[in-house]
């Protein structure tokens, strides 16, 4: 029998069993507050993926979807910043994660990501608005692209690379499913701000973009087994059923925009609700599998009896 099948199986069975003394959770939930780290790796995503279409923009002669990405990458880029170092508490705490290079520490990588991407996010919008220096302003351009689907996925790592169960499970399809989400926020921030004639590869990228995170998130929470009910119950439940309502409408809405203008922005915004929804589903579902010693003890116990079971 497979784990998967053990997992399933076994569940019912384990569940009314004694799993953690005096009835405490065995793992610390979470201490970040919802709104700046739900807000952090939204804005994140926002703002890597923008960076992207700033670039594809800026190489296929439309000044407006560039410019769009660029305002919406820089924006992105520091308001995540600025809710990070709110959770922090303080400002040096970032600083202090710049001190050391530690490839192992997705925190590390992530924080030295950030680092560099900002400034080039900063310099490619400040040289498009005043029209100084546009061979360092084009180049910070292709630069943030480069660095932009590092920074829109890394965070998929950091909360994957956790003992919370409902990340950590996630961990092969989470940067997918990320990687989705942010495309498909930042197809919709282009169609709202670029002019219509300029926004079809926001419109194509914005159905692939919803695709790929309905998908992915629906192939996660399958492999997971009896995880998956963090992703499905409570808060997140609602939240991540709403994105996914939100995702199909703004994808439908998208193919049939063509350049109405007033289509557009709705399917926009529809999309950008959708991308805030699933982050924030996803951070109250690690919150919830972490509260609860079920998601723990019994997945454990579960892959015990299934390699006991493969020697046998």
């Amino acid at each position: 029998m497979t784990t998967r099948g053990l997992l399933d199986g076994q569940a019912t069975q384990m569940a009314d069993e004694y799993i953690s003394y005096y009835n405490r959770p065995i793992l610390k939930a979470p201490t970040w507050r919802e709104v700046n780290i739900g807000g952090y790796l939204y804005l994140g995503g926002l703002a890597g993926a923008s960076s992207v279409f700033a670039a594809g923009g800026q190489l296929t002669g439309r000044p407006g979807l560039a410019r769009a990405g660029k305002v919406a990458a820089l924006a992105g880029i520091t308001m995540s910043l600025v809710l990070l170092v709110e959770d922090l508490g303080r400002p040096e705490r970032f600083l202090n994660m710049l001190r050391t290079f530690k490839p192992t520490s997705p925190m590390n990588v992530g924080s030295w990501l950030l680092a560099a991407y900002a400034p080039l996010a900063g310099v490619s919008l400040v040289t498009d608005v005043t029209g100084r220096c546009p061979l360092a302003g084009r180049a910070a351009c292709y630069g943030a692209a480069v660095i932009g689907p590092a920074v829109t996925t890394y965070t998929a790592v950091l909360v994957s690379d956790t003992a919370v169960p409902a990340w950590h499970e996630g961990f092969r399809e989470m940067p997918f499913l990320f990687a989705g989400s942010a495309t498909a926020t930042a197809a919709g921030a282009a169609m709202i701000a670029a002019p219509a004639s300029e926004n079809a590869p926001a419109r194509r990228a914005a159905v692939f973009g919803a695709a790929l995170e309905l998908v992915a998130g629906r192939l996660m929470r399958r492999r997971m087994g009896m995880i998956a009910e963090s992703y499905e119950r409570g808060r997140a439940g609602t939240l991540l059923r709403a994105g996914e309502a939100l995702a199909v409408a703004g994808a439908a809405s998208a193919m049939l925009a063509g350049r109405k203008r007033s289509l557009a922005v709705l399917s926009g915004a529809a999309l950008m609700a959708a991308s805030a929804c699933v982050r924030l589903g996803v951070f109250s579902a690690g919150v919830a599998s972490a509260a609860d010693p079920r998601y723990t003890v019994i997945p454990q116990r579960a892959r015990v009896a299934a390699e006991t079971a493969g020697r046998t």
